[in-house]
């Protein structure tokens, strides 16, 4: 799939840079920052984790937005906004700043997230968008390489303080969003669409798997990496490395497991990816050694990118103009578990972590159930096995 420059296509995988770069200081910093600078225990950074999430649930505003600013510019603003969130994180010294600073990175982030996959599913042809995002997940993991090998050479060579590595990750977000914003021109919309939130009875299981990709999603983002730190008393240095080894193997591997999922359909995709999540989320509960829990880590980020396969599903069955606010409303229903979960779980962590991935296991088994009701072919009209509705 060539890229033109100058292409809507082009616009999406710089912003990707652009977030991930951020993103990524933010997510390698976070449990260490958490730990040493503002004594988190697992109690405070499921608040955090919570707080974190509420923007996402919060989600489906985006469309009251659109009514004032192009989908296209808010897209800048929104990235350019979560940037600022990581810059301003290494100035926090309480747990009130810390948790105002994640609120403000957040809220960029998951609305640029959601303005960047709606912009995808209407700019990119439907036998094109597996392959493509594909290489979306392999740009963003490009980023992060970038940027944990920043962190890895700040910290552990230079011995720099976490403030200036906030500064220069956030800064980085801030500076791609103005030079998007000068470069670009604005793309038409082939379709118009629909500036009011929209939840159809047909979407059904396209709902189901989001609430339960969001549920099982916080077991992995708030407690994989906690356990690392925790209990294998990971460094700084070290989570780079780990994160780092992660996104190398996401450059090579994510487009092709795009090109797969055209090839074997959504259906039996989505199918390998819940078992093979729910084998790794009992791995972890049983983990007693670091070098297993680094392949579970691993193992664990490279399944989630088949994920791709639920955007391309609800993009072969969405009425077209349905797309932006239903992935405002999509991102809004994955995060309803994400409120709760990190500080309900992180209660039961104090009690018994290993708890805490039975139960993302069992999240992983009834996603399975769901994903069997997929037809093989989904279409307009065509959305379940079972459960249809005119």
């Amino acid at each position: 799939m060539k890229i033109s420059r100058k292409s809507p296509e082009l616009l999406i995988l710089i912003m990707t840079v652009g977030a991930g770069l951020s993103w990524a200081v933010w997510l390698n910093l976070l449990n260490n920052f958490a730990i040493e600078k503002v004594n988190f225990s697992g109690a405070e950074i499921g608040i955090l984790q919570s707080l974190r999430e509420v923007p996402g649930f919060l989600a489906f505003t985006v469309i009251f937005v659109l009514a004032f600013v192009r989908e296209q510019k808010l897209a800048y603003i929104s990235f350019g906004l979560m940037g600022f969130g990581v810059l301003i994180t290494g100035l926090v010294e309480t747990n009130l700043t810390f948790y105002l600073a994640t609120i403000v990175m957040s809220t960029g982030f998951h609305y640029y997230e959601t303005i960047s996959s709606s912009l995808t599913l209407q700019w990119v042809d439907k036998d094109k968008t597996a392959e493509f995002l594909g290489r979306v997940i392999a740009t963003r993991s490009a980023a992060s390489i970038a940027a944990f090998s920043l962190v890895w050479i700040m910290f552990e060579i230079f011995d720099i303080e976490y403030l200036w590595i906030y500064f220069v990750g956030g800064g980085f977000s801030v500076l791609a969003a103005l030079f998007c914003w000068q470069y670009f021109s604005y793309f038409p919309q082939e379709v118009t669409q629909t500036k009011k939130v929209v939840l159809r009875k047909r979407y059904w299981l396209y709902y189901a798997l989001q609430f339960m990709g969001g549920a099982r999603r916080q077991i992995f983002v708030v407690f994989a990496a906690f356990l690392m730190v925790e209990k294998f008393e990971f460094s700084v240095g070290e989570i780079s490395l780990l994160l780092l080894a992660n996104a190398a193997i996401n450059v090579t591997l994510a487009p092709k497991i795009g090109r797969l999922i055209q090839r074997f359909g959504e259906r039996r995709s989505l199918i390998f990816e819940y078992v093979g999540l729910a084998l790794i989320f009992i791995g972890y509960a049983l983990v007693e050694s670091s070098a297993f829990a680094v392949f579970l880590y691993i193992a664990d980020h490279l399944f989630f990118s088949i994920a791709i396969a639920l955007k391309t599903y609800f993009q072969k069955i969405a009425d077209p103009a349905d797309i932006a606010s239903s992935a405002g409303v999509s991102f809004s229903i994955n995060h309803i578990a994400a409120v709760f979960i990190p500080v309900v779980f992180g209660l039961i962590w104090l009690y018994s972590p290993s708890l805490v991935f039975l139960a993302g296991a069992g999240m992983a088994i009834l996603s399975l159930l769901l994903a069997l009701n997929m037809p093989a072919k989904p279409t307009a009209g065509n959305e379940v096995l079972l459960g249809k509705f005119s």
